[in-house]
């Protein structure tokens, strides 16, 4: 029986073994996917296969620099007790390590890497702390900043992990005014999370569907329903600006003086120290971030059990 690279994923996706390892096992039980689990249980490769379907939603995000390069990157667990165990604590630090050293183009790339510091992937390391730790463990993301001025920045001991990437003037990368400065924009990252670097960097569409939400406001409040377009132009207008005070970091009021917002701050800190300062970029991550976690019923479950007796 033949099987496509289709199977070995799905077969890598079943078991968490590797990705030779499950095309070994398929060429073996020529094709048949049930044998082919069989014959990695036989190895003793997929003894975490129940493990690999969990849902993997606590974890860590963790961020740092690493001879210059920045990076970020999110490893989930099962529990957030095991976030809290050193080993895989350190095991999400050798990933970033990783990251920095190989320059993985995406998340396959990573898992194909040696481990930082051992003839493993990525990916076998990953497996050797699932059948460690006794969970299932996933490497779910990663960013990387080679060049400029990167800062990170860790809150909450792991549930968020930011990197601020900048450009300044040279032999301004050690300034001790422009190193709290960007370490105080990552915490505002952190804290209110902006959609976007700045107004510019807003899609087209997404500005115009903003709009035609605020024109619908405007024409279903009754005070302002009969006034002239012009004015209801002036209005989006107005709208417009206070949505990107809200949404783009540039643009929002500074955490630490909401006088002036951050773009004003980091020129103002530039001209302090007389050099230039530019925010290029940022990466947060937070924890579980958009994975739907598994909602237990107790009740269900103990009726469950009672019933399978």
């Amino acid at each position: 029986m033949a099987f496509t690279a289709a199977d070995v994923k799905k077969l890598r996706e079943m078991t968490g073994v590797g990705m030779m390892d499950c095309k070994k096992a398929l060429v073996e039980s020529d094709g048949d996917m049930d044998k082919a689990v069989e014959y990695l249980r036989e190895k003793g490769l997929a003894a975490s296969q129940k493990k690999a379907g969990r849902i993997a939603a606590e974890g860590i995000a963790c961020a740092g620099n690493f001879d210059g390069v920045g990076v970020a990157v999110e490893v989930n667990s099962e529990t957030d007790f095991v976030a809290k165990n050193e080993k895989f604590i350190e095991f999400a630090k050798g990933v970033a390590a990783t990251v920095a050293k190989e320059n993985p183009a995406d998340l396959e790339a990573l898992l194909a890497c040696k481990y930082n510091g051992t003839d493993l992937t990525v990916e076998q390391q990953q497996q050797e702390m699932v059948l460690v730790i006794g969970e299932n463990i996933k490497v779910r993301r990663f960013a990387r900043y080679e060049s400029g001025m990167n800062v990170p920045y860790v809150h909450m001991g792991g549930r968020i992990g930011v990197i601020v990437n900048l450009d300044v003037s040279e032999g301004l990368e050690s300034n001790e005014t422009v190193q709290e400065l960007a370490k105080d924009i990552a915490m505002q990252i952190a804290a209110l999370n902006p959609s976007y670097l700045d107004k510019e960097t807003v899609p087209a569409e997404v500005v115009e569907h903003e709009k035609s939400i605020m024109m619908v406001q405007i024409n279903e409040d009754p005070k302002n329903a009969s006034k002239p377009d012009a004015i209801k132009e002036k209005m989006i207008i107005g709208k417009i600006n206070k949505y990107y005070t809200e949404v783009c970091l540039m643009q929002q009021p500074f955490v630490k003086d909401d006088k002036v917002s951050v773009e004003k701050h980091v020129a103002e800190v530039a001209k302090q120290v007389g050099g230039t300062i530019k925010v290029n970029a940022y990466t947060r991550f937070e924890r579980g971030e958009g994975i739907e976690k598994k909602q237990d019923n107790f009740a269900e479950e103990i009726a469950s059990m009672v019933a399978g007796k």
